[in-house]
């Protein structure tokens, strides 16, 4: 409940529209949406944002068992090492609590594209 990311621009547009539309003021930023369009009280469960973003893949044309929640949160790691983003930075971003787990996916891009990669080539 104490926990603050850090927005800028379109992320925010689209958050503030959100927020607007459902009358949120307080409480869970994600929340179910009822059949007829009522917006739920409570925060939805992690399943169903997974079950959301499988949906929304599926829709776009892509394989939905290629994507995930979980995959979201560190392709955004991946990126982030990608851009040269500092690990500390990102972590607050992503909410890592693990030094070790976010560091694998910097290690991952840090790997293929650091200059040990090219010393063979």
């Amino acid at each position: 409940e104490d926990d603050v990311v850090y927005l800028t621009g379109r992320p925010v547009d689209a958050l503030n529209a959100w927020m607007a539309a459902a009358k949120i003021d307080s409480g869970s930023v994600f929340r179910g949406i009822g059949r007829w369009g009522t917006v739920s009280r409570r925060a939805i469960d992690p399943q169903s944002v997974n079950a959301i973003i499988k949906q929304r893949v599926e829709l776009a044309g892509l394989e939905r068992g290629e994507f995930s929640a979980h995959g979201l949160r560190s392709g955004y790691l991946t990126e982030a090492a990608n851009r040269g983003i500092p690990l500390p930075e990102a972590m607050e971003q992503s909410r890592h609590r693990s030094v070790q787990q976010a560091s694998s996916y910097y290690n991952s891009a840090t790997r293929r594209e650091g200059q040990a990669s090219r010393l063979l080539g």
